[in-house]
């Protein structure tokens, strides 16, 4: 987290706790606002790469899983980078503003990932830089969510993952009632106060919870290499395309949807016992090998953790599944559509 961010976020009545914004003052008041009400959340646990120069939109085509080639200038996409065997090293929200292109992924994973995509660029006009120190990213949530945008100066998108640039900051609308605003830093605290007389600011972990109730998984550090495309819904998040040319993994990826091999699939979870990415699920029909794991997790409103997670489907409707370990606590499921 940048410091200049961090600690104006601290003279406003932000909690800071393992590198995230943990709450302004009441945790549990404002879980509950960021299911009803309308709430500015800073985004500390992404970062952002951008990557620009003349062979970025074919570099980025021939290393990402999605058509980068077709993403229109003011559009986004979901995304992922996979291993040669399919696994996904990061997921991706991939917009575009202008000529560059810019990667939001899991900050945990971002040096490695920047790191290892310099290593592909050999002779190709590419240019990656690290844009999480000069960027900070703010959530805005809730039923008056545009009032709140508009009211601070900003242009909003008119559909789901378009994007409106502003003197103040690039807006990327996520669904109906969620957007994102990538704001430089001399902008950010101005921005974060013109938002609150509409917005209750509230912790990061609100804004996880929001991700997890939409369905939309984050490969973290906790989840790196764990999991096919498929079994995190990303083809049905338009993250996956199967007419584009080569990609690493992409014939494991191919070979996976055409041939119906998915076996793990996505699941909403509730547990009454903290969870975390990378927690593993067991059965007792199995108890020596884990049957699922939990992609991404943060506490429920309504008490207790929410997650979602990816389990072997011959496991999933039993309601018998356990976290961590065999004769671990209870994990409840419930299927997102496909």
């Amino acid at each position: 987290m940048n410091a200049n961010w961090q600690e104006f976020l601290c003279a406003s009545g932000a909690h800071i706790d393992q590198d995230l914004v943990a709450d302004f003052g009441d945790a549990a008041a404002e879980l509950l606002a960021g299911a009803e009400a309308t709430i500015a959340s800073p985004l500390v646990h992404l970062g952002v790469i951008e990557v620009g120069g003349a062979d970025a939109a074919s570099f980025l085509h021939q290393q990402l899983t999605s058509d980068v080639k077709h993403l229109a200038d003011g559009e986004a996409q979901h995304s992922a980078w996979c291993s040669a065997k399919g696994r996904m090293l990061a997921s991706f929200l991939v917009f575009r503003s202008g000529p560059s292109y810019q990667l939001q992924l899991s900050a945990d994973l971002l040096p490695a990932i920047l790191k290892r995509l310099q290593m592909f660029v050999l002779r190709s006009k590419v240019r990656i830089v690290d844009l999480s120190d000069a960027r900070q990213i703010i959530g805005v949530s809730g039923p008056h969510a545009e009032q709140a945008l508009h009211a601070a100066g900003l242009a909003l998108p008119d559909a789901a993952l378009r994007c409106t640039a502003s003197a103040d900051g690039l807006v990327i609308r996520l669904d109906q009632q969620r957007f994102e605003v990538l704001v430089d830093n001399e902008a950010a605290a101005r921005l974060w106060q013109a938002l609150l007389p509409a917005a209750r600011p509230v912790g990061t972990r609100v804004w996880q919870w929001l991700d997890i109730d939409a369905g939309i998984p984050l490969i973290t550090s906790g989840t790196r290499e764990e999991f096919v495309p498929q079994m995190a819904n990303f083809e049905q998040l338009g993250g996956v395309s199967f007419h584009k040319g080569c990609y690493p993994g992409q014939e494991i990826i191919a070979r996976t949807q055409y041939l119906g091999k998915v076996k793990r699939h996505l699941y909403r979870a509730h547990s009454s016992s903290p969870i975390a990415p990378g927690t593993k699920i067991y059965s007792p029909a199995s108890p020596e090998h884990p049957c699922g794991m939990v992609a991404n997790a943060a506490p429920a409103p309504s008490g207790g953790y929410d997650a979602l997670a990816i389990v072997q489907e011959s496991f999933a409707a039993a309601g018998d599944l356990e976290i961590a370990a065999p004769g671990g606590a209870h994990i409840d499921l419930q299927p997102l559509a496909r």
